[in-house]
């Protein structure tokens, strides 16, 4: 009944955490056990009562200041600096963009809308088609949550009781490996579809680019050199970002103003209230997994079909993929974090910092995978193009995603190199 619930209220369009609250009322209605209610308020409390939360509502006001201080358009021009004169230079710079806004960001919702808006118009101005510069962009935007900071990794790290330093650490390398994959794709498809020719820029519009856009530089810098450098938790690294991007929009763009900040304060704390509510709602619903003794049930199936680590974590791969098609990346990794978790490190031996990267980055990937795809809808809505003609557009982009995640499951390597 209580999956019944769920998919029902799935397909009538519910918010996911909605839907998360609802089906775990129906599965205590459904066990008759007062108790259950009586703890249900309490655990939505217990969900949010951890230190390691407090980064994301700092990271989303540094995507704010950020935004009000201009610099992503700096950003796309120092992009153009190196590759605006190849072959589909305006493709490369999109996703190097998105790389420089992704060490920023950490979300990749905000950085599909945010750069939807600024690409997607060159891009087509340029001669590309408009749902392979949305759907290209929305790609670049799976960036976000993997380079540091990381909203995804924060709310893994605080499930797995790891250190957040510990887990952003971990993405710099596969979020490398995956930008230098689009790179490559962009590559080969130039070659085959006569990509128009960037602009070639003279010295002097180099120097003068590079010139705007070094101080941006300077916000990630001060991020993540304050997390690899242990100066500091990722959340007081953040507070550091958010004042770093605020004087650069006051002293230097002066396109910050102080009447702008209640606005941008009030947007942050709207995106926090989502998210957390989100945190809250996939705790509940976990905790009623667990009672449920689902994850008893999946380790006893697992252990039956996989019978070597690496043969789990394709399985793995496989089953969060399907997760992600109707499932967002945050609750969905609160779904199955405490299922899958106990099991891969305990049965097949498997890091929590490798297993956590692997299954990130799978339910990130969901963002871009129909039917739900949030990240399809937001490039969609910005761009004004359909969601399926945007997957169709970027398929080769999808399946070299994937190639990297079975990558990344199979040599753990890449994910604890940095630690």
């Amino acid at each position: 009944m209580t999956v019944a619930a769920f998919l029902v209220l799935l397909m009538i369009g519910l918010p996911i955490a909605l839907v998360l609250c609802l089906a775990a009322l129906v599965f205590i209605f459904e066990t008759g056990n007062p108790l259950l209610l009586d703890s249900y308020p309490l655990k939505m409390f217990t969900s949010l009562d951890n230190f390691g939360l407090l980064a994301i509502p700092v990271f989303i006001l540094v995507g704010e200041l950020m935004n009000g201080a201009g610099v992503t358009a700096r950003l796309v021009r120092l992009a153009a600096v190196f590759v605006g004169a190849l072959r589909g230079g305006l493709a490369y710079i999109n996703v190097i963009a998105n790389m420089m806004v992704a060490s920023i960001l950490g979300s990749a919702t905000a950085q599909i809308a945010m750069m939807s808006r600024v690409m997607v118009p060159e891009m087509e101005r340029a001669g590309y088609e408009r749902a392979f510069a949305a759907g290209l962009t929305a790609f670049g935007g799976l960036l976000g949550p993997i380079i540091p900071p990381s909203i995804v990794f924060v709310v893994y790290a605080v499930l797995a009781q790891v250190a957040v330093r510990d887990m952003l650490i971990a993405g710099i390398l596969p979020g490398l490996m995956l930008s230098g994959f689009f790179l490559l794709t962009l590559a080969a498809l130039g070659w085959r579809h006569a990509y128009p020719q960037g602009e070639r820029l003279d010295w002097p519009s180099r120097w003068r680019a590079a010139r705007a856009a070094l101080p941006m530089l300077a916000i990630p810098t001060v991020i993540i050199g304050t997390i690899l450098g242990g100066f500091g938790s990722p959340t007081e690294a953040a507070a550091l970002g958010a004042v770093t991007a605020a004087l650069i929009g006051f002293l230097y763009t002066r396109t910050l103003r102080l009447r702008d900040l209640p606005a941008i304060l009030l947007r942050t704390g709207l995106n926090t209230a989502l998210v957390l509510f989100l945190v809250a709602a996939a705790g509940v619903f976990s905790w009623v997994l667990i009672y449920g003794q689902v994850p008893q049930t999946a380790a006893t199936w697992i252990q039956s079909v996989a019978t070597t680590p690496w043969a789990f974590m394709l399985l793995v791969l496989l089953l969060l993929l399907l997760v992600g098609t109707v499932i967002d990346g945050i609750p969905g990794l609160i779904m199955v974090v405490p299922i899958l978790l106990p099991i891969a490190t305990e049965v097949y031996g498997i890091n929590p910092l490798h297993f956590g990267v692997v299954v990130s980055i799978n339910l990130i990937l969901g963002l871009l995978t129909p039917p739900v795809g949030i990240g399809l809808y937001v490039a969609a809505s910005v761009s004004d193009t359909g969601a399926l003609q945007i997957f169709r557009a970027t398929l080769p982009f999808f399946a070299v995603a994937c190639v990297a995640l079975v990558i990344l499951a199979l040599v753990p390597w890449l994910s604890l190199a940095l630690l």
